[in-house]
């Protein structure tokens, strides 16, 4: 007998429905011990998600608008559920309790966690599970950084008192006790967090779709299932844009070796995708070179050019020391010996971009710069290519018969991964190409 955790999304938790289908997966399986839960989501198209709302009320709140019908939606909704479970955790207290709050215009972080809070009280009553609040658990400083091994320490000494339990993911508290949450599906982190800290066998993350899709079925049509995948593939594509998972949660069950299971509620049969420390594939026993495909739009690219610089101490140096300074996060830095191409994402530069090629000009004095806006960005990942020859040129042959120029080529050290830059409007052709090439074909 092992133990599991089972961290269950919005869309898994969303009704009363949803939540019956939750416990009959819980029950199948008594290893699975440790629930996590994230705030409802959307019931329906065109529903709101609780945690929508509840963002809302502090946006009226801010403005000095009314917000009691708003969070009246909330509470309604929270009820029906209480009735439908066929449960009693006398939630107006609570609510009671939050009304009061909000009325001292509390923080976001605070408002967005009552979402998972009030969920976790729910379910831990519907499940005949403990309640355990988060909120001492999962630490943050005071600027917001995770703090690994306190929070590890502290789930340890908590969790060891409670055979089974249910607790919120998204938030936590920095020292002086205020809330502090994950950015949106964080909840993925809270459940790895508690992987780590009760060495759990497995780390099964229960959502709507029955694991990672080789491609984006909004652009490749009915893309192949990812199987099994290692966390270094995984990060790679997460980071590119496939969302099924937060990519924060994969460092924490990585330091513990503890696999990640992606799981669709709706359909519990379907064994899902496995995430594992290393790629559970034989290199030299044929299968698909790629694992997988994911990218996104919007970046811009400064090229700088300078004659002499692989001569020249500090030009690296200065450049990262610019983006510092505007506090602009570079995604890539592919270079050759006398040109160095800075990536930066749109949303990241927002209107700063003259701002930082004038920084770039006096303190780089290179002898030209060239920017590429509107470039879309694909990674195309997989731990066979490492052991095939011949894998960039299919990949480039495959875009160029799909009449898709290439204005950026960045690759790493490890060879996972190779990643195109390509203009906006041919970034879902290419990704069609490259499928139709590596998959299709094969």
């Amino acid at each position: 007998m092992g133990i599991k955790v089972a961290k269950f999304g919005g869309s898994s938790v969303a009704d009363g429905i949803q939540l019956t289908k939750t416990k009959q997966i819980i029950e199948q399986d008594p290893d699975r011990r440790y629930i996590v839960v994230s705030a409802p989501g959307k019931r329906y198209e065109g529903d709101n998600k609780i945690t929508d709302l509840l963002y809302l009320c502090k946006t009226h709140i801010e403005h000095n608008l009314p917000y009691d019908q708003i969070f009246q939606v909330v509470e309604d909704r929270y009820m029906a559920v209480e009735i439908n479970l066929g449960v009693d955790v006398d939630l107006l207290r609570h609510m009671a309790e939050i009304r009061d709050n909000l009325r001292q215009n509390p923080s976001a972080d605070y408002i967005a966690s009552r979402g998972e809070y009030l969920n976790a009280i729910l379910v831990a009553a519907f499940l005949g599970y403990d309640f355990v609040d988060t909120a001492n658990l999962i630490k943050f400083d005071y600027k917001g950084k995770i703090l690994i091994e306190e929070t590890d320490a502290a789930l340890k000494a908590e969790l060891a008192k409670h055979e089974r339990a249910v607790l919120p993911g998204f938030y936590g508290s920095t020292p002086d006790g205020k809330i502090k949450t994950f950015s949106r599906g964080g909840s993925d982190i809270t459940g790895a967090l508690v992987a780590r800290a009760i060495n759990a066998d497995v780390y099964e993350n229960w959502t709507d779709v029955s694991g990672f899709l080789m491609a984006d079925p909004r652009i490749v049509k009915n893309p192949k299932q990812i199987e099994t995948i290692s966390y270094k593939e995984l990060r790679e594509l997460s980071y590119m844009g496939a969302s099924v998972l937060h990519e924060d949660a994969i460092y924490p069950a990585r330091m513990a070796n503890v696999p990640i299971n992606i799981r669709n509620t709706n359909d519990p049969e379907d064994q899902g995708t496995m995430i594992t420390a290393e790629s559970q594939v034989d290199s030299d026993n044929g299968g698909r070179i790629i694992t997988g495909i994911a990218g996104s739009k919007d970046f811009t690219v400064v090229a700088l050019y300078k004659n002499m610089m692989s001569s020249e101490r500090g030009f690296v140096r200065r450049i990262l020391g610019i983006l510092d300074d505007y506090d602009i996060n570079f995604e890539h830095l592919p270079s050759s010996i006398d040109t160095v191409s800075v990536v930066m994402s749109k949303k990241a530069l927002g209107d700063r971009l003259d701002e930082v090629l004038e920084a770039f000009r006096q303190r780089l004095q290179p002898d030209s710069i060239d920017v590429f806006e509107n470039i879309a960005l694909i990674a195309t990942v997989g731990h066979r290519m490492t052991y095939r020859p011949g894998v960039s040129a299919k990949l480039f042959n495959a875009l160029g018969e799909a009449k898709v120029n290439i204005r950026m080529i960045d690759q790493g050290s490890s060879e996972m991964n190779i990643i195109v830059g390509v203009e906006n409007k041919d970034f879902e052709k290419a990704i069609r190409a490259i499928y139709d090439t590596f998959v299709e074909e094969e």
